[in-house]
């Protein structure tokens, strides 16, 4: 029995060491890390039954380390420690199967009751998984044994060594393959569209794709062994040949299942197919499937195999960027995605291109875009920031037209951009507003251009034209109203006034507003308040 200690703590480390009777509990090796990239590391290399963690740390939480084991299908009872009682930090580490929670400071005792629940309870898993490979539980536990096994195999934690060892690893976990026996992968690729469950409600869309991936694949010619999500709308399918491959059938059987998934699932979608491979060297398909699958470009809507795909390097021919600079510069937006559009179509006719060749084309388009806002002065680095541009940006590479979306995307917003930046006034109310509803924050001319994202000097230059004074002028002019109207209507002290209204130095807010004023801020309540009596 071993167990594994994450702590940034190193005397938190320490005391658990030496505080808790190991021996006693009957357990072997005690591993200990500091933070969660040494415990993955010592995961990988030996075997752990027992995780004791820390939540709060610096490179990373224990709740992240605690989804990372059960992504990759660990089987350990996980002890949580941290300082806080917080509900959401329990509740996540109920949903993620911890064996306990546990608050800090640690009570040795209390814990090492619960240490030996947990030994008690990993000791039950392994006579468990004795049992199922001794045979006594294959019948009733025959779906679940395939599955893990299936799915250490595409995650390549379970593999044999060589051929030689395939028909000891085949018996071991009593599996009911033969040593001749041919499998497909098949790699789906799904494309929820916005109004489809995929967007709302992934576990009910999760259940639909399985229902008609199971009636699409439905054939004589095999079985389906499983089929298992290996990342988010990526479903890794494998077939069992019951007689000499026909992979003619599943390119059909593929046709139909996306029609399916475009009427059904509301998504588009694209299948990749592996090459028919035995038991021993199926690890190696599924690898150059989804490695494959991961750096080439996708039209949606295709079945692609793998043994048509070319191995030779694509070179990046870059679109004509004059053109395309001068189509910008015109405000011809239309006619620059038009030819964006017809670029792609035609690279990708009749190949198959690495997405680090499509990585080249959007960065020039992105390149351009940003080099034309700038000489708009608008600040493109801060316009195109925010969930909506990083999910666009992740996903531009999965396919063309998410790459298509992208440009549609990076081109409509500076155009949107412009146009307001164009109307002065409107860019001038939305400075005012925020500048008199953020007075007692930091303002300045860079804070307020992020707003409008425009380059600062530009913004101080129009401002001043519209407005008749500086922008700094106006900022100042704003704070001591509102300090004169707090005077006025409030008991509070001047000192807090002024940190309220935007100044931490009280000297420099009393210039300010004796300049403004011509008198102090307490003669001016002074003579409020005379005036009101």
């Amino acid at each position: 029995m071993n167990v594994l200690l994450v702590d940034d703590d190193f005397f938190v480390i320490k005391a658990l060491e030496s505080k808790i009777n190991w021996t006693s509990l009957s357990v072997e090796c005690v591993f200990s890390s500091y933070n969660v990239v040494q415990a993955r590391e010592i995961l990988l290399q030996h075997p752990i039954h027992i995780l004791i963690c820390d939540i709060e740390m610096p490179q990373g939480s224990g709740l992240d380390l605690l989804a990372w084991l059960r992504s990759e299908h660990y089987n350990l009872q996980a002890i949580i420690l941290t300082n806080y009682a917080d509900f959401n930090y329990a509740q996540k580490a109920i949903e993620l199967q911890s064996f306990d929670y546990f608050l800090k400071p640690i009570e040795f005792d209390k814990l090492t009751l619960i240490i030996q629940k947990a030994i008690a309870k990993a000791r039950e898993q392994q006579q468990n998984e004795q049992a199922i490979r001794e045979g006594s539980l294959w019948n009733k536990n025959r779906k679940t044994i395939l599955e893990d096994f299936w799915n250490k195999l595409i995650l390549g934690k379970a593999f044999p060594s060589s051929p030689s060892s395939n028909a000891a690893f085949v018996v071991e976990p009593n599996l009911p393959y033969q040593a001749d026996d041919l499998f497909l992968p098949v790699l789906v690729n799904l494309f929820p569209y916005a109004q489809s469950l995929g967007k709302n409600d992934k576990s009910l869309y999760d259940y639909s794709f399985l229902n008609v991936m199971y009636e699409s694949f439905q054939s004589h010619l095999f079985s389906i062994e499983i089929i298992t999500e290996i990342k988010e709308y990526n479903w890794m399918l494998i077939l069992k040949w019951n007689g000499p491959p026909e992979s003619e059938e599943v390119e059909l059987l593929c046709s139909s299942f996306i029609r399916k998934a475009n009427q059904f699932l509301k998504s588009d979608a694209c299948c990749f197919l592996s090459v028919s491979r035995k038991l021993d060297q199926i690890r190696k398909a599924i690898q150059d499937l989804q490695q494959k699958n991961d750096t080439l470009i996708k039209h949606r809507n295709q079945t692609l195999l793998l043994e048509h795909v070319q191995s030779d390097e694509t070179v990046y021919s870059p679109p004509d960027m004059v053109l395309l600079e001068l189509l910008l510069n015109q405000g011809n937006y239309a006619a620059f995605l038009d030819e964006t559009g017809t670029y792609l179509k035609t690279v990708m006719q009749g190949q198959v291109l690495d997405k680090s060749v499509l990585s080249l084309f959007r960065l020039d388009m992105i390149q351009l875009v940003y080099s034309h806002l700038k000489s708009r002065e608008i600040q493109a680095h801060k316009l195109y920031t925010g969930k909506v541009n990083d999910q666009l940006f992740m996903q531009s590479l999965n396919s063309i037209e998410d790459l298509h979306h992208f440009l549609i995307y990076l081109v409509d917003t500076a155009a949107n951009s412009l146009k307001f930046a164009e109307q002065s006034q409107s860019v001038i109310d939305e400075v005012k507003q925020y500048i008199h509803s953020h007075y007692g924050k930091d303002l300045s001319r860079t804070s307020l251009a992020e707003i409008v994202y425009l380059n600062p000097d530009y913004l101080a230059r129009i401002f001043k034209k519209e407005m008749g004074i500086p922008l700094g002028t106006y900022i100042i002019q704003t704070r001591i109203a509102a300090a004169k109207r707090l005077l006025e209507t409030t008991n509070q002290s001047v000192y807090a006034i002024s940190t309220k209204v935007g100044y931490s130095n009280y000297s420099h807010f009393s210039k300010l507003f004796r300049q403004e004023a011509g008198c102090s801020p307490n003669e001016y309540r002074k003579k409020q308040h005379q005036r009101q009596g």
